[in-house]
This record gives C-alpha cells, structure tokens and sequence, in this order.
C-alpha cells in the first residue's frame, strides 16, 4: 500500500493505511481507494476495524471502503478525551483526510449511534445509514442502571486484556469503560427526536439473539423500542432481521449488512453522487 500524505489526498487514489492526526490523538484508517460510493464503517464502542473484514468482502471492490480504530482501539493512539463528541469530530478528522465529502455511513451498536447523529447534523452530506443491530432508543437512564452497569465493568476488569487483544475493549481503564457506557445510553435514550425527524434512508439490520451478558430478553425489548418509529418516519426501514445476536451479527450475517449497503446505494440519493 501507498504511503499518501494524509494532508494532501488524492480521494480517488489507491488503497492507503495510515495515521489521521485528530486533536491530542492519532487514528489508524485503511481506505481502499477507487471510484466507488465511500462506505465508512463506524465500530462498536470498544471494538476495532477488523469486525468489518467479512463485510468488506461481500461488497467487493465496486465501494470505496473506509474503516478506521476509533481512540485507544485498535491501533489508533491514546487520547485525553473519548467522549462521544470526540468520536463525532474523529469522523470529521477522516472524511477531511481522505477528501471525502458525503459518505454512505455503516455503523454497528455504538458506531450505529454516531452514524445517526452524524447524518442528522450532516444530512447534505449523508448518502445513507445502515444501522447493524442498533441504534435503538432505549437505555439506562437512572443512577441504579448506571451502577449496574459500573458493577458489570468492574467484573469485567480482568478480562480486559485478553478482551483488547481480541479487538472488543480499549486500551482504558474499566472505569473509563462504564462511563463511555453510561453516556451511551443516555444518548439512545434521547433518540427519539433525532430518528422520528432523520431526513436520510436508514435501514436496520436487527439481530435477533440475546448477547453475552443480556438477560431476561432485555436486548428484545431494546429492539422493540423501534417499532412505533418506523410509522412516522419512513425514512426508517428495517432491511432485514436475522437470527444472530448482537456480537456475532457482522460474523455470521454479514451478507444482510452488504445487501442493505447495496440497497441504499442504488437508491436516488446515492445515484444522484454518481453523477456529479
């Protein structure tokens, strides 16, 4: 792979990985280059780029495919400040790097969550979202959910490593983890007014099995929270629902997610790209 200058793209040069400074930090980013509509993928909070290996591959090369370690993930360096406005302005910092100026967004869980966020603050410039298994507006909200959740990581604390070199936990502390947890559910529990007014397509992918650590069909219940949505806003459409669960669904359902990229990307919005 080229060794492109970062402060000087070429956006439809050849495959590039490299650093993208942002802020006190640096991101690793891989873009394959070409012509095609860019597909930016956006992880799960804690998880790296190489979760969309299998769905990268189902696109082929007619896409042009960004991915990139959100701070303290994957190879990306560490960072004074993981906030989820932070990973907001890391998109920025990539799209700016790579001289991309609209993008089909492909989030998985929190990364679902950023992509929607970031397309209803930049709706000219969004081609369209696939959400995978998310973002759904539910979450803890109340101070016994947040300790909950500050329990579970610090049960959690001496797997971490093991969890980092599987590419699903930051190069944090298991504090710094619940608290990046606790603010995103705060923000799925305000989406309401962000996915009822969303002037972009979006189509869901929804997993259907409970995850490690769910109980009581309490990932279910989060899912149904969409349902009443999908009425008034038709922007809103669930692509597809398949039998996997929340951590396994980019493994075994990849194909779904490249069928839902697909349908988004034949659609007028992304057409109309194309022919600038």
């Amino acid at each position: 792979m080229s060794n492109l200058n970062v402060n000087s793209p070429r956006p439809n040069s050849a495959s590039w990985t490299g650093m993208v400074p942002v802020d006190d930090t640096a991101l690793a980013v891989t873009d394959s280059g070409g012509p095609g509509i860019p597909v930016v993928y956006l992880n799960g909070s804690y998880a790296s780029q190489r979760h969309w290996k299998r769905v990268v591959a189902d696109l082929g090369s007619g896409y042009r495919h960004i991915s990139f370690d959100e701070r303290a993930r994957g190879r990306s360096k560490l960072s004074a400040d993981y906030s989820f406005e932070a990973c907001v302005r890391d998109i920025d910092a990539v799209l700016a790097a790579r001289g991309v100026e609209s993008a089909l967004l492909v989030g998985w869980s929190y990364g679902a969550l950023l992509a929607v966020h970031w397309a209803n603050r930049h709706p000219e410039r969004t081609l369209g979202v696939v959400g995978v298994d998310g973002p759904f507006p539910a979450g803890w909200t109340d101070e016994a959910g947040h300790e909950e959740i500050r329990r579970v990581f610090r049960r959690m604390k001496p797997m971490l490593p093991l969890a980092r070199r599987l590419g699903m936990a930051g190069r944090f502390s298991a504090e710094v983890h619940a608290e990046l947890a606790i603010e995103a559910h705060q923000l799925h529990a305000d989406l309401v007014p962000i996915l009822t007014e969303l002037p972009v397509p979006v189509r869901y992918v929804v997993a259907s099995g409970e995850g490690l650590g769910s109980r009581d069909d309490l990932q279910d219940q989060m899912r149904k929270t969409l349902d009443p949505l999908l009425p008034l806003n038709a922007n809103l459409q669930v692509s597809a629902k398949v039998s996997s669960n929340h951590g396994s669904i980019l493994r075994k359902d990849s194909p779904a997610v490249a069928d839902a990229v697909r349908e988004l990307a034949a659609a007028p919005r992304a057409r109309g790209r194309l022919g600038r």
